[in-house]
């Protein structure tokens, strides 16, 4: 078990406060990725400038509908995004009563539903939840968590993943064919022994979980028993949500934030690229 030794370039410079919601749209060979605080969604492929999206809340994560739109979380809803034009539209309100509420992680599964955490603005304790869109219904799966994180899922479909950071332990839960859970959440893996702070996952193609842990400066990777085998560094503290991607999905992106340092680093924000460290599974696409 080690941590490797290798150097990880900055893909984009710009710097985000809070820098999250890293997902490939292999589309069009981009990265999208937000900045949950500065209330911007970017997307940029593999050369060239980012594009940046500017909101009036704040928005934190995406998923493929069409080569053209993607789900769009945001404070109080799940939008439609045209990606050539900017406008959306509302598919449905996402705990929209509560004005204490924001969306965070969020992923889509291999059956086409969309998982989104929800959280208090401010993280407070059990203002949070976890839900699921598919096929134009909207459901509260899971509640009572401070900060919602590590959604994603096997490549077959038949569980899910998902944290609360806060309590530094990583979930499984197994799902039924149209992608509902089924039964008790289960430790996946446990990390209070270590202080390490799950925050965004994803699983790559043999099914096994790679999750940026705030504060360690790392992507950690976990094969499917929740054993950790090995960790990727990258030169800022506060990473913060990983995605494959690239030609052959083998490029690893990763957000990163500067939120509440006092004296973020000149990378502090930024979002890193790491090459050749695993093979990813594609995004699922959203049935709207």
């Amino acid at each position: 078990m080690e941590e490797r030794a290798m150097t990880a370039a900055v893909f984009d410079p710009t710097p985000c406060v809070l820098g999250e919601g890293a997902l490939w749209h292999p589309d069009s060979q981009s990265l999208i990725w937000f900045d949950i605080l500065g209330r911007r969604m970017f997307q940029r492929g593999q050369s060239g400038a980012a594009r940046q999206f500017q909101f009036d809340q704040y928005v934190s994560a995406a998923g493929r509908v069409t080569p053209d739109s993607v789900i769009l979380a945001s404070q109080n809803a799940l939008n439609l995004l045209d990606l050539r034009t900017g406008a959306h539209e509302v598919l449905v309100p996402l705990d929209a009563e509560n004005p204490l509420t924001r969306s965070n992680d969020g992923r889509a599964d291999p059956q086409g539903g969309f998982w989104i955490g929800t959280m208090g603005i401010a993280a407070e304790q059990g203002a949070g939840a976890i839900w699921r869109y598919y096929k134009g219904e909207l459901r509260r799966l899971f509640h009572g968590i401070r900060i919602p994180n590590s959604i994603c899922f096997a490549p077959d479909g038949g569980h899910a993943y998902f944290s609360d950071t806060a309590l530094s332990i990583i979930h499984k839960v197994r799902l039924d064919p149209q992608g509902w859970p089924m039964g008790e959440p289960e430790v996946f893996a446990d990390l209070r022994a270590e202080g390490l702070n799950p925050d965004g996952s994803v699983v790559d193609a043999e099914g096994a979980l790679w999750c940026a842990q705030w504060g360690a400066g790392r992507v950690a990777r976990y094969d499917t028993n929740g054993k950790f085998t090995d960790a990727v560094a990258f030169p800022a503290v506060q990473i913060s949500c990983p995605a494959f991607g690239g030609a052959g999905l083998t490029t690893l992106f990763a957000t990163s934030a500067a939120e509440g340092m006092a004296q973020p680093g000149e990378q502090d924000g930024a979002v890193f690229v790491a090459e050749g460290v695993g093979k990813g599974q594609e995004e699922h696409i959203v049935l709207l």
